[in-house]
């Protein structure tokens, strides 16, 4: 039985997904890459030379693999840092809120992009980095508002919900695209009125996780900084980690399986768009598609977690993310029914293998350093998304094929899931328990 007070929490914590996933499908899944590849094409038919941020010249089809790569490099940079300091700041809610809100406001900002490509670059890092950093936060709670054994759980009906949250305004998106002229609006309108939305939604539905989550006593220096506080926790904890060789072992993994989710999510529709020629109804329908279909995967994979061990369930997600990745490699240009079949495997397996690695990782690491720990879990899962985007980026400037670039992904799965089979999670839970109790 739940008692209601944690129950309450919950409930406030499942809401943040619900809030950000607008940003991750109608941002950076369907509509933003596709829009700065085509308004970085116009840029270069006017014959002016494509750079990143000014710092070198790009390829216009490989801007926005670019562009995440340096975004996630950033969020590798800052990450662990915000972690360090929710720890140890008074209100791990205060850090939440300054993150959410700062990257809502830089998606909102991309309403503004109508020829400039550069500052939706800049816009869309900010808001990713952000993102990203508020994602630590909020990762961090879990352990507070769930017993171990309800956490599989907890974690896989918050990534339904996530998914719930994002469908809605996607749909409402996909309407407004396709009857951009019943509305009395231009294409490229709807898409920015589309990009803007994602922020807004993102912004009012964090509102309810502020209100309900609760903080946990802690143990704060007065004396000390917040900012030098979190930059000294952040050294203790690289220095611990090998103290704890199953979390350490995990996330290593992380970072290689992680390669291929990450970079799958974030160019999914570029590849759709350039590669396979699909329209953006098509691209949108199969995100719809990924949405509907993951949020039964997440919920299944759960109750599936429950019987056989969340690790298990991990392990089998990565043998089908790899054959998806081989589908994806062989579809012919054009097939949209293909790619929407594939997109419903993906969406069975999206959920469950990201809820339930989170959930796994609670279980390895100690008590009171959550947010430290799981900014090292998102940067481990940052720092390998800048290889994939980064793949793809080159895969286009020499090799002009994103076949390749989705092929090259199967070995980080592969790789990945060697790392994980070797992960001794009763042990990883003791080690976690001797430490404390050494402590105490």
């Amino acid at each position: 039985m739940i008692e209601p007070h944690r129950r309450r929490q919950q409930r406030g914590w499942y809401f943040y997904d619900w809030a950000n996933s607008a940003f991750s499908t109608t941002v950076g899944t369907v509509f933003l890459g596709p829009y700065l590849t085509s308004l970085a094409n116009d840029a270069a038919d006017a014959g002016q030379p494509v750079t990143l941020l000014g710092l070198f010249s790009v390829a216009p089809g490989a801007y926005i693999a670019f562009v995440i790569s340096l975004s996630v490099l950033l969020q590798v940079i800052t990450m662990p840092i915000v972690g360090a300091i929710a720890d140890n700041a008074r209100s791990k809610r205060r850090v939440l809120a300054v993150a959410a809100y700062l990257g809502s406001a830089a998606t909102m900002g991309l309403f503004l992009v109508k020829d400039s490509y550069q500052l939706g670059g800049a816009l869309f890092i900010i808001a990713n980095v952000a993102f990203g950093c508020s994602v630590v936060v909020y990762n961090s709670f879990l352990p507070d508002i769930a017993t171990p054994d309800e956490r599989n759980a907890v974690s896989s009906r918050v990534w339904a919900l996530g998914y719930v949250g994002g469908i809605v305004l996607l749909v409402l998106n996909l309407v407004l695209f396709l009857g951009h002229s019943s509305f009395g609006i231009s294409e490229a309108l709807a898409v920015r009125i589309s990009l803007f939305s994602a922020g807004l939604w993102w912004a009012i539905f964090t509102i309810i996780p502020l209100v309900l989550l609760r903080e946990q006593v802690r143990v704060h220096h007065a004396a000390e900084n917040v900012v030098t506080s979190g930059f000294r926790s952040l050294g203790r904890t690289l220095g611990e980690l090998p103290r704890y060789p199953q979390a350490l072992l995990f996330v290593i993994a992380f970072f290689f399986f992680n390669d291929g989710i990450q970079t799958v999510i974030g160019l999914s529709a570029t590849f759709a768009s350039e590669e396979l020629k699909l329209s953006t109804t098509v691209i949108i329908s199969a995100v719809i598609v990924v949405q509907v279909v993951g949020i039964a995967g997440a919920l299944l994979l759960g109750r599936w977690a429950a019987r056989i061990g969340a690790k298990r369930v991990v392990m089998v997600t990565l043998v089908l993310w790899a054959i998806m990745l081989l589908v994806a490699y062989v579809i012919p240009a054009g097939k949209a029914s293909l790619f929407l079949v594939m997109a419903a495997g993906i969406g069975f397996i999206l959920g469950g293998s990201q809820a339930l690695s989170r959930s796994l990782f609670s279980q390895l690491i100690p008590r009171d350093r959550e947010a430290e720990y799981y900014s090292l879990y998102e940067v481990s899962g940052g720092a390998s998304s800048i290889l994939g985007p980064l793949v793809f980026g080159l895969s286009i400037a020499f090799l002009d094929s994103y076949r390749v670039a989705i092929l090259s992904l199967v070995v980080f799965f592969i790789v990945g899931g060697i790392l994980l089979s070797r992960v001794n999670v009763r042990v990883g839970m003791q080690q976690c328990e001797n430490t404390t109790s050494a402590v105490v």
